[in-house]
């Protein structure tokens, strides 16, 4: 009997690593992690900075506004030209 089957998947062993592929692969694997140290402290470094520069600018500013709001008096001199009462009410009869 014929009969019809799928597809069918062959694995192909491959052969195993030589030694100069496995020194090869370890060494790009070294660099690859000493680049990715290297670019995580950069990175920790300049948030670092970027953080410390938005704090001092904060700290500015909130300086500057109470140095303002301790400078709100007027002053100056004047002269009273005349006396009279404002406030002039009826009193109600009852």
């Amino acid at each position: 009997m014929n009969q019809q089957q799928g597809p069918q998947i062959r694995f192909i062993n491959r052969p195993q690593a030589g030694l100069l592929e496995r020194i090869v692969f370890f060494a790009l694997g070294l660099v690859v992690l000493v680049a990715a140290f290297f670019f995580i402290g950069i990175a920790l470094i300049a948030g670092a900075i970027l953080a410390g520069i938005i704090l001092i600018r904060w700290w500015w500013l909130q300086r500057k506004l109470r140095r303002e709001a301790a400078d709100t008096w007027v002053e100056g001199e004047y002269t009273v030209i005349e006396t009279a009462i404002t406030d002039e009410r009826t009193e109600k009869k009852q």
